[in-house]
């Protein structure tokens, strides 16, 4: 499952990403309902289930500009990053290079046995998505419009994935537009054509 927060318009980043931006240049803005995490409402239960999940997918440059997480993403899951070049350094605490998608997806579902996998990054997400590996998006929609950067979806093939929504949470009205985000899960059903 994809765990993603976005700008209304499709940005997961703002402009000018990088190491000493990662998420660019107004890009925080989309994590402030972080805050609002060890509430009961709805972006607390979305947290906790992305807490509850048993191996990580991410790819390289997510992973790279999250600082490696420093091994350890949450509770000592199994990380696995989706690259193209395997580094020479080992790589630390319990993360695995796999340059195969489907093998990437593979080996994630098994280390998580029957929980599920969380899947970071705008390239890993449409890296699985097009090899029919991504059963779910939770898309953490800021009502936000960012107007650059790196979106979400930019380099996906011209034809059309169908998805279904199975749940919509959204935070209760606030006079904080900061933390005001809606929570969206769709299930993949599959390619058009």
């Amino acid at each position: 499952r994809l765990y993603m927060t976005m700008s209304l318009d499709g940005y997961v980043a703002g402009p000018r990403d990088g190491p000493d931006a990662p998420l660019g240049a107004g890009g925080f803005r989309l994590f402030n309902w972080l805050d609002r995490r060890n509430d009961p409402g709805p972006s607390g239960e979305v947290y906790a289930e992305a807490m509850a999940t048993r191996a990580v997918i991410a790819g390289r440059r997510t992973y790279e500009l999250a600082g490696r997480w420093q091994g350890d993403h949450h509770d000592g899951v199994p990380i696995f990053v989706l690259t193209h070049d395997v580094p020479d350094d080992p790589p630390p605490g319990s993360v695995r290079y796999v340059t195969d998608v489907r093998e990437c997806a593979a080996q994630a579902r098994a280390a998580a046995g029957e929980g599920d996998v969380m899947v970071h990054g705008a390239a890993a997400a449409q890296a699985l998505l097009r090899a029919g590996e991504l059963d779910e998006l939770e898309l953490h929609v800021v009502p936000v419009l960012l107007g650059q950067g790196r979106r979400l979806f930019d380099r996906l093939p011209a034809q059309p994935v169908e998805l279904e929504l199975v749940r919509r949470l959204t935070t209760p009205g606030s006079e904080d537009l900061e933390r005001q985000v809606m929570h969206l899960r769709y299930r993949v059903r599959g390619r058009t054509v």
